[in-house]
């Protein structure tokens, strides 16, 4: 007989199941079962059985066992399991054993006896419930985001201001679950899309997006916002604007909306906004799964920041919609004259403080180029917190990258200085802008360039406990 990847050993409705979903996965499988109707009905729908008594020797030497990857004992009887498990366990010591338990006393003699995994009812229905129970929590959330959009008939998606993927692909998300439910949606963003790896994406996906100083907002009835949490947070939101929808991946400490879903148990907003496309069972359109799926990957630093196990569930659910050319097109844009002119400066005016990296970036003409350098220089050995800081028109911007899992970073920057602009972000990376009116009416670039670096490193050091020099 050939070889095959599982063999099931009883195929009462159970086993059945289990055989179905096996094959729609690809894998080789043959069932064996002492009842020849319930081999035929497995032989009708062309899924390879053959009848025999399953705790006879005989039987089980035929079946080549020690070249399949499992062996799958689902009979209902736990006496028929156990004498079945002790002789596959003699025939082939190697093979992995996979039954089930109508008890825990069942499931203890099955494992002493060489079974390697036992399922009882209680731990099938335990996982049940609780993925059904999560299941039940979205929907009721997709619920009440319907109610709030039911009289809604345009809608504003807020980003935050100069967009990344994570919240170029949720505002995506979200107009397309706006459009679910019969509401026409804009994306709106204040600030620029410099970033290389940020125009790249919206190029190449064909990303429609709207410059909000170029809008007319009292043409919309409600307004949202993604990957920030509320007016004034990472974003030039007038202060007049009520929000009815916030979604965002780190929390906050009050937010002001009619509905809002704020999570710590993810790694990226667009995780979230996957898993509401899922729960309404909206087929994701190429492009769209290509921008969430890359919004999750470059949020999590390639699965490697602050990923959680919803963030893999929802790349595995895109990745057979994704565009993998496209992929590669915007994780590798060509680097500017600009971005390398201020990595190089970053790095010329570098302070080290114990592991803390503190550079003035110079003037600059792009906010963009910031994070480049802080992820360049959180590179460097001895390293595990950075802040970079540049001077643009009239505010001073900053970016902070950190690995100090001991460090909140967004936490960090608003304690440094919330008090005199604006900051935040997640523990691993985070932002700021500050206005220059702050340091008075300097002129002199040399002159400023000195005061502001002496304030940015005199607060960012006492927020971390660390006294300036």
């Amino acid at each position: 007989m050939e070889s095959y990847d599982y063999i099931i050993l009883g195929c009462g409705s159970f086993g059945s199941q289990v055989i179905m979903d096996l094959i729609q996965a690809g894998k080789r499988v043959i069932a064996v079962d002492k009842n020849p109707e319930k081999v035929e009905v497995l032989k009708d729908q062309e899924i390879e059985a053959v009848i025999g008594d399953i705790e006879k020797d005989e039987t089980l030497k035929k079946l080549n066992i020690s070249d399949a990857e499992a062996v799958l004992v689902l009979t209902a009887n736990d006496q028929t399991n156990l004498n079945v498990v002790k002789k596959i366990r003699s025939l082939a010591p190697e093979v992995l054993i996979v039954t089930r338990a109508s008890s825990f006393k069942a499931s203890e003699e099955l494992e002493s006896s060489g079974a390697d995994i036992v399922i009882t009812p209680y731990d099938a229905m335990k996982t049940s419930l609780l993925n059904q129970l999560k299941r039940a929590e979205n929907l009721r959330k997709l619920k009440r985001l319907k109610n709030v959009l039911k009289d809604c008939k345009r809608l504003a998606i807020f980003t935050h201001d100069n967009p990344d993927p994570d919240a170029i692909s949720s505002a995506m998300a979200l107009r397309e679950i706006a459009k679910h439910f019969g509401v026409a949606a804009d994306i709106l963003y204040y600030g620029e899309i410099a970033h290389q790896q940020n125009r790249a994406m919206v190029n190449l996906l064909n990303v429609e997006m709207l410059k909000a100083s170029e809008v007319d907002l009292s043409i919309y009835d409600k307004f949202a916002l993604v990957d920030s949490s509320g007016i004034g947070v990472n974003n030039s939101i007038p202060e007049d604007i009520t929000l009815s929808i916030v979604i965002d991946h780190h929390p906050a400490e009050s937010v002001e909306a009619e509905y809002y879903d704020l999570r710590n148990d993810v790694g990226a907003t667009a995780t979230i906004l996957t898993q509401y496309i899922q729960d309404l069972k909206i087929v994701p359109t190429r492009m769209l799964a290509t921008a969430l799926f890359f919004g999750i990957q470059t949020e999590t630093e390639e699965f490697k920041k602050n990923t959680r196990t919803a963030d893999f569930l929802a790349a595995a659910f895109l990745y057979p919609f994704v565009d993998n050319e496209l992929i590669e097109k915007m994780e590798g844009p060509a680097l500017s004259t600009e971005t390398l002119d201020v990595i190089g400066t970053a790095i010329k005016n570098r302070e080290i403080f114990s592991s803390f990296l503190i550079s003035f970036a110079g003037f600059i003409n792009d906010r963009d180029t910031l994070p480049q350098a802080a992820d360049f220089l959180l590179k460097l050995e001895g390293i595990s917190t950075v802040l970079v800081f540049g001077i643009m028109k009239d505010a001073v911007y900053i970016s902070a990258r950190n690995r100090d899992v001991r460090i909140n970073i967004g936490e960090v920057l608003k304690k440094a200085f919330g008090d005199v602009g604006s900051a935040g972000g997640h523990a691993h990376a985070a932002g700021g802008k500050i206005p220059l009116g702050i340091f008075g009416d300097v002129t002199d670039k040399q002159t400023l360039a000195k005061l502001v670096t002496e304030a940015i490193k005199r607060r960012f050091l006492t927020a971390v406990g660390i006294e300036s020099e």
